[in-house]
């Protein structure tokens, strides 16, 4: 299928953005990487008057390390991120998701903004976000405000950003010594969207694990966290005993629909499955990260 016909602007600043989109908040949609916009415009499932483009807006291209906090601009590709070693140091979590996104191909042009505005549900980077408790940079006519990964995510691809605003970054607290992280996820293919996923992020101490966050994905409109398994885990040392005590907890936290995948009981379990899976993975040793080698290259004959 054909997108119906639709207006083109390229942004040539960031306020340019914004003013484009006040002209018509309600009839524009902002093209980024286009990974999720391009498929809904040939499907015609969106149709907006306008499209304003926003990739010729560098200061949208940085990773950074400011305040104790990774920022990631809006339009850094998802494959930039993963080869990242500030990524790999700073946010760890985001690291080890960002294989499980898709392929190559759509990582190549995917973006860390455009993944986290559009709120796929089963998407991995919305849960990690929320996992890490971060932070949302906006910026809008009425100027920029940050609002917290907790109070972002409103429903089904429904945000706390309105027509008229530009998500321009993420902010992340950066990993410390006493940071762990786990992720797992089950899907029918790799690359395929995921069934059931899990972000987690905590804090050790001693023995024992701290402001633990468990943000499932693919079970809920949103990504969402499992209040009730974090206070199992919360304060104590894991075990298979306070393992098993979570995964109970998570009657309390979930209530998956079934779809043409698996019924809810199917996705309740692989939960259960997935929580005994990164509550190992939170309670071992910190990880550093992997150093990639240079390529050698082959000698001329």
């Amino acid at each position: 299928m054909k997108p119906a016909p639709f207006a083109y602007a390229k942004a040539r600043s960031l306020d340019h953005a914004i003013d484009l989109l006040a002209q018509d908040a309600e009839g524009s949609k902002i093209l980024a990487g286009g990974q999720s916009l391009i498929a809904t415009l040939n499907m015609r499932l969106s149709a907006p008057a306008l499209l304003v483009d926003i990739n010729g807006l560098r200061e949208l291209s940085e990773i950074r390390l400011h305040n104790g906090h990774v920022e990631i601009g809006a339009l850094v590709r998802q494959r930039a991120a993963e080869r990242s070693p500030e990524i790999a140091r700073h946010a760890p979590l985001l690291a080890r998701a960002l294989p499980h996104i898709a392929h190559p191909a759509i990582r190549n042009r995917g973006t860390i903004g455009g993944s986290i505005a559009f709120a796929d549900p089963a998407a991995e980077l919305p849960a990690c976000l929320l996992a890490l408790g971060g932070d949302v940079e906006i910026a809008g006519p009425a100027g920029r405000r940050t609002i917290k990964a907790d109070d972002f995510f409103k429903g089904l691809f429904e945000t706390a950003l309105t027509p008229r605003d530009l998500l321009t970054a993420i902010r992340l607290p950066a990993a410390s010594a006493q940071s762990r992280i786990g992720f797992a996820e089950l899907a029918r293919r790799h690359g395929d969207y995921a069934l059931v996923g899990l972000a987690a992020s905590a804090r050790k101490d001693g023995y024992v694990l701290r402001d633990v966050r468990l943000a499932f994905f693919g079970i809920a409109a949103t990504p969402l966290r499992a209040r009730h398994a974090e206070a199992e885990i919360e304060g104590r040392a894991i075990d298979a005993e306070r393992i098993a005590a979570a995964a109970l907890a998570l009657a309390h936290d979930l209530d998956p629909p079934p779809d043409v995948h698996a019924s809810s009981a199917a996705k309740k379990h692989l939960a259960s499955v997935l929580l005994g899976r990164v509550a190992q993975q939170l309670n071992e040793p910190k990880r550093e990260p992997k150093q990639r080698e240079p390529k050698q290259r082959e000698p001329m004959a």
